[in-house]
C-alpha cells in the first residue's frame, strides 16, 4: 500500500470546522442546507452531528463564492448553480487561485518594502 502524502487526511470535518474555514455562523450551514437540496453532510449517531465531506466541502465553496463574495441573492445562486454548474465550478477555482496570488502578492510587498 502506498503512502497518502496529501495533506488533507481527514475525511470528515464537523459543522464548527467548516464554518470557521468560511467565516460562516453554524446557523448559515444549517440554512444552506435547507435552500440548497445537493448540499447533504452526512449525520452521526443520535445527536445528528454533521460530518462534512471534501465534496461537501467544495460544494459550500461554490455557494460562498457565489452569495458571499459575489454577492448574488440565494434564488439567484440557486439559479446560476442549476444554469451552469462547470461554469460556476470554474470562476470558483479561478477566483480561489487568484485570491491565493494576491496574498503571495502582498506577503512580498511587505518583505520588500522592508528593505527600502
Amino acid at each position: 500500500m502506498a503512502l497518502n502524502t496529501e495533506k488533507d487526511l481527514k475525511l470528515y470535518y464537523s459543522i464548527r470546522e467548516v464554518a470557521e474555514m468560511f467565516n460562516l455562523n453554524e446557523s448559515t450551514l444549517r440554512y444552506w442546507e435547507t435552500e440548497f437540496p445537493f448540499l447533504r453532510p452526512k449525520t452521526r449517531g443520535a445527536s445528528k452531528v454533521r460530518q462534512y465531506s471534501q465534496k461537501d466541502i467544495e460544494q459550500i465553496r461554490l455557494i460562498h463564492n457565489l452569495v458571499k463574495v459575489r454577492g448574488f441573492k440565494l434564488a439567484a445562486a440557486k439559479k446560476v448553480l442549476q444554469n451552469n454548474r462547470d461554469g460556476s465550478d470554474r470562476t470558483a477555482d479561478v477566483l480561489q487561485t487568484l485570491i491565493g496570488i494576491r496574498t503571495e502578492l502582498q506577503a512580498l510587498k511587505k518583505e520588500m518594502d522592508g528593505f527600502a
